[in-house]
């Protein structure tokens, strides 16, 4: 299989590191327009849309591989191998902060920083812990019910949860285009992703990830609340924390100008 097809890989820029940036469900690589461009001045940039989703090969999509996150690493660390000079910084979305998470465990050689953009190491409340309760956001039948709302009317289900998702009030169009992104992909594979996404736990992964990470949460996040990003920021190794002042799951849209500015102190003081 063809890496740059399969994955609708783009590069654009010069210099002697990369910065790869991964999007999130429902999503693809344009949704970087905001911010990927500011940095090829300094970096090579690559973009890609995950299998199964945007312009990728939708013949690629294998339920067995990407029946985990992990299928989705092992992808990742292939167009690292095939585009990428030099050191390497990760910057993923959502479900794409843990797929560059696992990507930094089975080759953390390869990444000199991760950016994690509202991201979450599980959705699910647990309360197994009484002393350390931990708060995901949902709870295990509001999953089991937002995937059973999918699996009966896709394009309704995504026609009512993008605009929430989102957020930006004041900005219709982002609403609209998430919708829209949403309301493209392939059904079936949505599906399937949705499942893997929101039943996903990789809190035991969390530690065992070394690269220096900055973890962007937003003030307001439907699917990512404060808890979420607290929690990554204590148990990853070496990780800082960064609140945006923003209503929805996507900054690197509705927030472009603080999601960069947040991103380039973390650089600047982490490549140094």
């Amino acid at each position: 299989m063809n890496v740059q097809v399969r994955n609708s890989v783009h590069v654009s820029g010069t210099g002697g590191a990369t910065m790869v940036f991964s999007h999130g469900f429902g999503c693809d690589q344009t949704m970087w327009r905001f911010m990927a461009p500011a940095y090829q001045d300094r970096f090579r940039v690559i973009t890609y849309d995950l299998t199964g989703s945007g312009r990728s090969d939708l013949s690629a999509y294998d339920r067995t591989r990407y029946a985990t996150l992990h299928g989705y690493a092992d992808d990742l660390l292939e167009i690292v191998d095939a585009f990428a000079t030099g050191p390497v910084i990760l910057v993923g979305h959502s479900v794409s902060s843990m797929i560059g998470m696992l990507a930094t465990i089975k080759d953390p050689r390869r990444f000199v920083a991760q950016v994690m953009v509202a991201p979450s190491a599980c959705y699910i409340n647990d309360r197994t812990d009484p002393v350390h309760p931990y708060t995901g956001g949902f709870e295990r039948e509001d999953i089991d019910e937002l995937l059973e709302t999918m699996d009966a009317n896709y394009l309704g289900w995504s026609s009512s949860l993008a605009p929430a998702i989102m957020g930006a009030p004041e900005r219709p169009s982002l609403r609209e285009e998430l919708t829209e992104s949403f309301c493209r992909n392939d059904p079936d594979i949505a599906k399937h992703f949705a499942r893997v996404t929101f039943l996903s736990d990789h809190r035991p992964d969390v530690p065992r990830s070394v690269t220096p990470a900055l973890i962007l949460q937003c003030s307001d996040d439907l699917i990512a609340p404060m808890s979420a990003g607290d929690y990554l920021h204590r148990h990853l190794p070496d990780s800082r924390l960064h609140v945006i002042d923003n209503i929805g799951h996507c900054p690197h849209m509705s927030a472009p100008t603080a999601s960069s500015r947040a991103i380039d102190a973390f650089l600047a003081s982490t490549l140094d």
